[in-house]
């Protein structure tokens, strides 16, 4: 119920006609994730308590990155690439996620927005032109045509909530916890 509560507010937020200012959207997003882990915290005892509540904010982050993903960008401009600059991310540690590197376009478009791409790939070199679909509204941010799809975060607020469930069920039965093992 939370990540379907986390979705449908960041749903209303981003796609609404009537959706809520920036900072009342942030807050009541927040609100709704820190309310719901703590609550997960209170009723699961012990560090399966810690580490479900963790995985369930977690997973509702996701879930809110899958509405943001599931939001039409109604508007295509083509827009042409003044500059480009590139950031490259660190991996940390062994065995952590490959380090990464975000490419971010300065753009010039007609109407004057968007101005500015961030992709994690390379576009466009300078001089060049690329199709950007963004909201009228500058509720979400904008993306290369095409190029938002919401299965990657879906997959991980899938798997996130999943093991926060698997931590609140840990070590139960259907007649509750049994005696310890001797």
């Amino acid at each position: 119920m939370a990540a379907v509560s986390v979705y449908g507010w960041a749903h209303w937020c981003f796609a609404g006609p009537a959706a809520p200012p920036a900072g009342l959207a942030v807050a009541g997003g927040a609100l709704l994730v820190a309310g719901t882990s703590a609550a997960y915290f209170a009723l699961v005892s012990g560090s399966r308590g810690l580490f479900g509540a963790l995985f369930l904010a977690a997973g509702l982050l996701a879930c809110a990155a899958v509405a943001d993903r599931a939001t039409a960008r109604g508007e295509v401009a083509t827009c042409a690439v003044r500059d480009v600059r590139t950031e490259h991310l660190a991996s940390y540690g062994e065995g952590g996620p490959p380090g990464a590197t975000v490419y971010r376009l300065a753009l010039r478009c007609p109407g004057g927005y968007p101005t500015l791409l961030k992709a994690n790939r390379a576009l466009a070199p300078v001089g060049g032109t690329v199709r950007v679909a963004y909201d009228r509204e500058h509720r979400v941010s904008p993306a290369p045509e095409g190029g938002t799809s919401p299965w990657r975060p879906a997959l991980w607020a899938a798997t996130l909530l999943a093991a926060g469930t698997a931590l609140a069920r840990g070590g139960h039965t259907p007649d509750g916890p049994g005696p310890p093992d001797a």
